[in-house]
């Protein structure tokens, strides 16, 4: 990042901080903690909303919770190329960020608040879309800021927060609401987003510095600009028989791809089709095991909901653990080894999770099985690294 003139620098105190690139990265990935927190923190009260806040029967809690995973998933589907258009149009990177905050906060306000079922989804709603356009803007932001040799650990690091966010949600939750009350628990979310606000505000961007600096450089580049035109205009003047005929076409003059004729470059791309599918398919796994494995533990094992909760640890730490050192792998080797490997052993580890209680060999739904699900799914977290992470990678061609 050019260093501002001494206009800008006076003007925008603690610039050296609050532009270096440790605290940009810092302010996207605690923007990437918050939301995936707050997507997981509501998972262990909503129960709690749905029966004793909105008295509704304990039968409709099932439908009510698939109800809202659904639509949170298909309106974050619809909305992120909409958010990512736009944002690839804004001048800075703080603005959307700050915007994708401010929809956090009413959304989770409105589901603290909620007292009937309609304010119940519009507040889940306006969280998925503001947590789509966080995301978006929040990697945006890292790719800007990192080199391509660095990226790797960068955005390992970053998932390693990720699944940290997705593990201290709903055991803060539950924890909160059953030490302290309803509304002591929603304090947490509230108190983080007032953090990733203060950050964000803090944050300063090279378009920043610019915007603060231009008064005092024009009248400079301005002249250096005239004298520069003399002296192209001399040259262009000098022809010999290397001269060529017709004059070189810059990149600033063709003219930039419309919307769907960069959709089209885009997915007839087979590496860019790849890392698509390499997000699409390892969020599916993962979406599968928030809906099946409780119930499949449950009637299986006759697990109870802290050995079930045990497991979903199993499920994230390990992945928290390793995504740095996988960060540096890819840094290293490139993105193909890494991911093959990891799903690879995937396939095999979810092989594994079908084994107990199929009647299969020497493996039944007692001890025996409950041993080889734990490992199953332990190992599932520590090769999760090698594919998470990858399609995003891939897309933003680091």
């Amino acid at each position: 990042m050019p260093s501002p003139g001494p206009r800008g620098r006076s003007r925008l105190q603690g610039y050296g901080w609050r532009s270096s690139q440790a605290f940009i990265v810092f302010t996207a990935i605690l923007g990437l903690f918050s939301e995936t927190f707050l997507f997981a923190f509501i998972v262990p009260i909503l129960s709690y909303m749905v029966e004793v806040r909105l008295q509704l029967p304990y039968n409709q809690t099932q439908w009510i919770t698939t109800a809202m995973l659904t639509a949170q998933g298909f309106i974050s589907m619809i909305s992120a190329p909409i958010i990512a258009h736009f944002a690839d149009k804004t001048p800075n990177r703080r603005t959307p960020l700050l915007l994708a905050l401010l929809g956090c906060l009413v959304g989770t306000l409105l589901l603290a608040i909620c007292s009937s079922l309609w304010m119940l989804f519009v507040g889940r709603i306006i969280q998925s879309v503001s947590g789509s356009a966080g995301w978006i803007v929040a990697f945006a932001t890292i790719t800007d800021n990192v080199a391509s040799d660095h990226a790797g650990k960068v955005l390992g690091t970053a998932m390693s927060f990720v699944t940290a966010g997705l593990i201290a949600g709903p055991v803060l939750s539950g924890a909160l609401l059953r030490l302290f009350g309803y509304w002591a628990a929603w304090a947490a979310p509230l108190i983080l987003l007032g953090l990733g606000f203060v950050a964000r505000l803090i944050m300063v961007e090279k378009n920043d510095v610019q915007t603060a600096s231009s008064a005092g450089t024009s009248t400079l580049d301005e002249e250096q600009g005239s004298e520069e035109t003399d002296w192209v205009g001399e040259e262009e003047e000098v022809a010999n028989e290397e001269t060529a005929l017709l004059p070189k076409l810059s990149l600033a003059e063709s003219p930039p791809p419309t919307t769907a004729e960069f959709y089209r470059i885009i997915l007839s791309d087979m590496r860019i089709v790849t890392g698509l599918l390499n997000i699409v398919v390892f969020a599916v796994i993962l979406s599968a095991f928030d809906t099946t494995v409780p119930l499949h533990l449950q009637h299986l094992f006759s697990w109870n909901p802290l050995l079930i909760g045990m497991i979903f640890l199993g499920l994230q730490v390990p992945g928290m653990i390793l995504g740095p050192v996988v960060g540096w792998l890819r840094d290293r080797v490139g993105l193909r080894y890494p991911s093959t490997t990891g799903w690879v052993l995937m396939a095999l580890l979810l092989w594994l999770l079908g084994i107990p209680g199929s009647g299969l060999g020497w493996i039944d739904d007692g001890t025996k099985g409950q041993i080889v699900f734990i490992v199953g799914v332990v190992g599932i977290g520590t090769v999760s690294p090698l594919i998470r992470g990858a399609g995003m990678l891939q897309l933003v061609g680091k």
